[in-house]
């Protein structure tokens, strides 16, 4: 095995859990869940030589691009017919008690942070980054000006920041 490809292993062991489950939380479905987390992958690694340490952690780089590839997948036409024609077990699945999805970033406790977060924090966080709303469908959502979820956001992810560094 090359070592690039060790380090693309080590990658993909270390994140895979926690981008599936975000991913599936926009996508509402395993199998697209699986697709979207292969291409993010590849985005990741044949963009890595973008990756500036100093504007950001590697986690939140490597969160937005899975994040941006489900959304603009639920956005393109594909993603918009698959929604529509989305079967019946799928629908029934999606809140079955055993599925999985919201404890696969557990292991990094941000599940712990975010409950910790004031309610109106809380509630940005989980529409723009668990369900893939943009700023203007959040502000539209919640019927409150764009310039207050994103002042919103910015002080829940502040105060998420935070609570990372004092747990680490």
């Amino acid at each position: 095995m090359s070592a690039d490809a060790k380090r693309f292993e080590i990658l993909y062991d270390y994140f895979s859990p926690v981008l599936f489950g975000i991913i599936k939380k926009i996508v509402k479905q395993d199998k697209l869940a699986e697709d979207i987390l292969q291409e993010s992958f590849l985005k990741i690694w044949n963009s890595a030589q973008f990756y500036d340490s100093d504007k950001s952690r590697l986690f939140t780089w490597i969160l937005n691009i899975a994040r941006n590839t489900a959304i603009d997948y639920i956005r393109s036409k594909q993603g918009k017919l698959d929604k529509k024609l989305q079967s019946v077990d799928g629908l029934l699945n999606i809140n079955e008690p055993h599925s999985t999805t919201g404890r696969e970033y557990e292991h990094i406790g941000l599940k712990k942070i975010v409950t910790n977060l004031k309610t109106e924090h809380t509630e940005i966080i989980n529409l723009s980054f668990f369900e893939g709303y943009t700023h203007s469908e959040i502000a539209e959502k919640l019927q409150i000006p764009l310039g207050t979820v994103k002042t919103r956001c910015r002080n829940a992810l502040l105060t998420m920041r935070k609570s990372l560094s004092e747990h680490n």
